[in-house]
C-alpha cells in the first residue's frame, strides 16, 4: 500500500493509487481531490426501463416493519419517541446503535444519530435555552449541569448573535417582516462531500487537508488567515473523529472502500457525521446516486454482487435517511412543518459533455418509494432535462404519480450555472458539491413590506413603529405612481437591514457553531453564496396589479391605519399567462435582487435570492395584514412562487407558463412551485397519466422554468386524511408541500387547512 507522505513534501505533482481503486480508469482524481472527474471517467449511463429492478429483500422487509412501528409509538407520544438530555452530541459521544438490537445482523448500512432508534440528540451549540425548550416542550427535563456550562462557562451561537442584535433587528424579527433566522439552530444547507469518505478513505483526506493548512497564508497573521488556519485545523480534528466513530461499528475508514457495500457504508458514515455535530435547517445527502453506481456495478460485473443485494444496499440507506430526526421548538415546527430534514438526494441530470447521468442506482434510489412505500425523506430530487431517456423520465412519472414523493429541478438552466456535479443544498437551491457552502438565511415578507410603505413603516398587527417613519399615504384611493416609489423606498430599507442580519449570524455561525465535519469534506478554497429569501411574492403581484388596473380603496381604523382594502373592478393575476401581471413579478425579483446585490455580505459572498417559503407561508400570513389583492388579513399566503390560492383560472399549463418567466439567473436559490393535479386531468389510465405528466414537465422546463412538485390526488384524499389520520392507508401518506415532501398526518391542522385550500387542477 502506498504511502502518501510525499504530498506534502514533494514538488513534483502527486500521485496516489490503491489497490480498493482497481478497475477504476482516470488520473486526475488520483493527484488532487476531484470526485467529479472520477465520476465522469467511470460512471456507465443506462437508458433501458425498470424491469431489472428487484424487490425488497426479506431483511429489508423485517427492518422497516421495526421502523414503522417505531415510528408509530413516536407519533402516539406526540411527535417525539425519546430524547437526549444528559449528554451533548459529538462524533464519538455514543457507542454504537441499531433500528433493533435483535436484527442488527440484518442491517446492510449501519450506524444512528444517538444510542436509539429515532431518539433525538441534545445540541446546545445552536443555543441552550433552544436546545432545553425542545426538550421540556415534550416532557423531558434537561441536564441542569450542562445548562451551567452552557450558560456560565461557555457561549453559544444564539446568546452571542442577541449580544450583537441592534433594538431594529429586534423589532423585525419580532414582527415577522424577517422571518425563519437561522440563530437558535445550525445554519443547514452545507453538503459536505460525502463520497469522498468512500472514494480516498480518511487518512488521504487527512494529507490533503494538512497540505492545505500548511499552505495558508504567507506568515503574515491577517484576521482572514488566522481564521481560515484554525478552521482547516478543527476540519482535520473532525476527520479524525470520524475514524473514530466509525471504529464503534467495527469499520475502519481510513482507507478507501473496497467494494459496493463499504462505499455506502463509508459515504453514510460522512453523512452521519454531519447529523450528529449539527442540527442546520437543510441536512442534504447530495448527488450520490451515479457515484454508488460505478462501484455496484463494477461489483455486479465481478460477480460479488446480485440486482437484490444492490437494491437492498440502496433500501437500507434509505432507511437510514428516513431516520434523521432533530430535536426542534415549537416556533421552528410552526414555520417548518412536519418535523423536516431536507436530507435531499439527486438522480439524473446530464453530463456537461452530453451524456446522460442516469444510471440504474438513479431507477434503484426512486424505487425505494415503491419498496418501501411514500416517505418525505430524503428528499428525493430528479435533476430534469427533456434530453433524459424517455425511459427514465416515465418511471419517475409514473413514481410520482403514486407516491406524490418526488420533485423535479431544472438541470438545463442549473448546469451552466453549477456543472454537472452540484447538489441540492435544501430544498432547491443549488451547490456545487464539494467546492462550496450557503450562508443560509431566512425569509423577507414583501407583502407586509408594501402595506409599511403604506402605513409609514406602522407595523399592522402589532401597531408599533418598525419600518422607518417615512410619510404614510392617506388618500381614499391607492394611486400607483404614489405606491410604487414608496414600496420601492421601503423594499429598499428591508433590504438593508436583512442583508445586515445574515451578516452578523453568520459570523457568529462560524465563530459558535462552524461545521468542521461537513467543511472537512469540501475544499478549502470554498465558495460561498449569500442566500436570501422573497416571501409573499404573488401577493405583492396581485396587489400592485389591482392597483395599477383595478380601484383600490382603503379601510382605515380610528387611527387612520389602513386595515383593509375594497377592490373595485377586475385586475390580471400571476398564475394565468397574462403579461401583464407576470411582467410585475419579473421586476419585482429583479429589484429585491439588485438591491441585496449592492450589500456588502460577509465573506465576500455572492448574493443570491429564491422565491421559496417552505411551509412558513402559513406563519408570514398570520402576522401580516390584509391585502390591496383581496386576500384576508391573517391568512397564509401561497407558498413559493406559487399563484395566490383562487388567481389561477386558467388551468395548470397557463399557470406554469406564469412561473416560467422568472428567470432562474436572478433567483439562484431557487424558485419553489408546488401544483397539485387530480388524477383524472391527467387521464384515465396510468399509461395515459404518465405521458402527459412528462409531457407537462417537458413543455414547462423547456421554457427555463426551475421547479416544479409534483402532487397527485383529489381534496377529498386530504380531507379524509385530515378525519381519519388513524386509517392505515395514511400512516405514510405523503406529499409535496413547498420545496418538500411531508406525512400529511404530520402536519398541523393549520398547515393541513392550508394545503387543502391549494387550486388542485381539474384540467391541464
Amino acid at each position: 500500500m502506498l504511502t502518501i507522505e510525499k504530498m506534502v513534501k514533494s514538488k513534483e505533482v502527486p500521485m496516489i493509487n490503491f489497490e480498493q481503486w482497481e478497475g477504476f480508469e482516470g488520473r486526475i482524481w488520483k493527484e488532487e481531490v476531484n470526485v467529479r472527474d472520477f465520476i465522469q471517467k467511470n460512471y456507465t449511463p443506462y437508458d433501458g426501463d425498470e424491469s431489472f429492478l428487484a424487490g425488497p429483500t426479506e431483511a429489508t422487509n423485517q427492518l422497516w416493519g421495526a421502523l414503522q412501528k417505531l415510528q408509530k409509538e413516536e407519533r402516539a407520544k406526540g411527535g417525539v419517541l425519546d430524547m437526549e438530555t444528559e449528554v451533548v452530541s459529538s462524533l464519538t459521544s455514543y457507542g454504537p446503535g441499531y433500528i433493533d438490537e435483535s436484527l442488527k445482523d440484518l442491517e446492510q448500512i449501519v450506524g444512528l444519530q444517538t444510542d436509539k432508534p429515532l431518539k433525538r440528540a441534545f445540541m446546545p451549540y445552536g443555543g441552550i435555552k433552544m436546545a432545553e425548550q425542545a426538550c421540556t416542550t415534550y416532557g423531558y427535563q434537561p441536564s441542569e449541569e450542562l445548562h451551567k456550562i452552557f450558560t456560565d462557562y461557555t457561549r453559544t451561537h444564539n446568546q452571542a448573535v442577541f449580544d450583537a442584535y441592534t433594538p431594529e433587528m429586534k423589532k423585525a424579527r419580532h414582527t415577522h417582516i424577517i422571518t425563519g433566522l437561522p440563530d437558535t439552530y445550525g445554519r443547514g444547507r452545507i453538503v459536505g462531500d460525502y463520497r469522498r469518505v468512500a472514494l480516498y478513505g480518511i487518512d488521504a483526506l487527512i494529507r490533503f487537508k494538512q497540505e492545505d493548512l500548511a499552505n495558508c497564508g504567507d506568515g503574515t497573521m491577517t484576521d482572514d488567515v488566522i481564521r481560515l488556519r484554525e478552521e482547516i485545523a478543527r476540519q482535520i480534528s473532525a476527520l479524525k473523529g470520524m475514524k473514530k466513530m466509525a471504529e464503534a461499528y467495527g469499520y475502519d475508514i481510513s482507507q478507501p472502500a473496497k467494494n459496493a457495500k463499504e462505499a455506502c457504508q463509508w459515504l453514510y458514515f460522512g453523512y452521519l457525521a454531519a447529523i450528529k455535530t449539527q442540527n442546520g435547517a437543510a441536512m442534504s445527502v447530495g448527488r450520490i446516486s451515479t457515484f454508488l453506481d460505478i462501484y455496484i456495478q463494477r461489483d455486479l460485473d465481478q460477480g460479488i454482487l446480485t440486482e437484490s443485494e444492490a437494491q437492498e444496499l440502496i433500501d437500507h440507506m434509505v432507511m437510514k435517511f428516513r431516520m434523521v430526526k432533530f430535536a426542534r421548538i415549537p416556533s421552528y415546527n410552526q414555520l417548518f412543518s412536519g418535523d423536516p430534514v431536507w436530507a435531499t438526494l439527486e438522480v439524473g441530470g446530464i453530463g456537461m459533455d452530453g451524456r446522460s447521468m442516469v444510471t440504474k442506482n438513479c431507477y434503484r434510489f426512486l424505487h425505494t418509494l415503491e419498496n418501501m412505500g411514500p416517505a418525505p425523506e430524503p428528499n428525493l430530487t430528479v435533476l430534469y432535462s427533456s434530453a433524459l431517456p424517455e425511459n427514465f423520465k416515465k418511471y419517475a412519472a409514473k413514481v410520482s404519480i403514486n407516491t406524490s414523493s418526488v420533485q423535479y429541478e431544472n438541470d438545463d438552466v442549473m448546469k451552466p450555472v453549477w456543472g454537472d456535479d452540484y447538489s441540492i443544498c435544501c430544498c432547491v437551491s443549488a451547490t456545487q458539491t464539494g467546492k462550496e457552502m450557503q450562508f443560509f438565511g431566512a425569509r423577507a415578507n414583501l407583502a407586509k413590506c408594501l402595506l409599511y410603505a403604506i402605513n409609514g413603516g406602522v407595523d399592522e398587527k402589532s401597531h408599533e413603529q418598525c419600518g422607518p417613519n417615512y410619510a404614510p399615504i392617506t388618500g381614499e384611493y391607492l394611486n400607483y405612481d404614489e405606491v410604487l416609489p414608496k414600496y420601492v423606498q421601503m423594499l429598499d430599507w428591508l433590504a438593508g437591514l436583512y442583508v445586515n442580519v445574515l451578516n452578523l449570524i453568520q459570523y457568529m455561525h462560524d465563530k459558535y457553531y462552524y461545521e468542521e465535519a461537513e467543511m472537512a469534506l469540501i475544499d478549502t478554497d470554498v465558495r460561498r453564496t449569500f442566500a436570501t429569501g422573497i416571501a409573499g411574492f404573488s401577493h405583492v403581484i396581485d396587489s400592485l396589479s389591482a392597483i395599477k388596473y383595478a380601484k383600490v380603496k382603503v379601510v382605515r381604523d380610528e387611527m387612520g391605519l389602513a386595515t383593509g382594502f375594497e377592490v373595485e373592478g377586475d385586475f390580471p393575476k400571476y398564475g394565468n399567462d397574462d403579461d401583464r401581471a407576470d411582467e410585475i413579478g419579473v421586476w419585482l425579483l429583479r429589484t429585491f435582487l439588485e438591491m441585496i446585490k449592492k450589500r456588502h455580505t460577509y465573506r465576500n459572498s455572492e448574493a443570491t435570492t429564491s422565491i421559496l417559503t417552505i411551509t412558513s407561508n402559513v406563519v408570514y400570513g398570520k402576522y401580516t395584514g390584509a391585502l390591496p389583492d383581496g386576500r384576508a388579513a391573517f391568512t397564509p399566503f401561497a407558498p413559493g412562487a406559487n399563484p395566490s390560492y383562487g388567481a389561477e383560472q386558467n388551468g395548470l399549463l397557463a399557470s406554469l407558463n406564469s412561473v416560467a418567466k422568472l428567470p432562474y439567473h436572478w433567483a439562484l436559490d431557487g424558485i419553489s412551485n408546488t401544483q397539485t393535479i387530480n388524477p383524472d386531468a391527467l387521464g384515465h389510465s396510468e399509461g395515459e397519466r404518465v405521458e402527459n405528466l412528462v409531457q407537462v414537465m417537458d413543455g414547462y422546463f423547456d421554457q427555463g422554468a426551475h421547479h416544479l412538485n409534483v402532487n397527485v390526488f383529489g381534496k377529498e384524499k386530504l380531507i379524509d386524511a385530515m378525519e381519519h389520520p388513524e386509517k392505515e392507508e395514511y400512516a405514510n401518506f405523503t406529499i409535496r408541500v413547498s420545496g418538500y415532501a411531508v406525512k400529511f398526518i404530520d402536519l398541523t391542522r393549520e398547515q393541513q387547512m392550508d394545503v387543502i385550500s391549494r387550486t388542485c387542477h381539474a384540467a391541464l
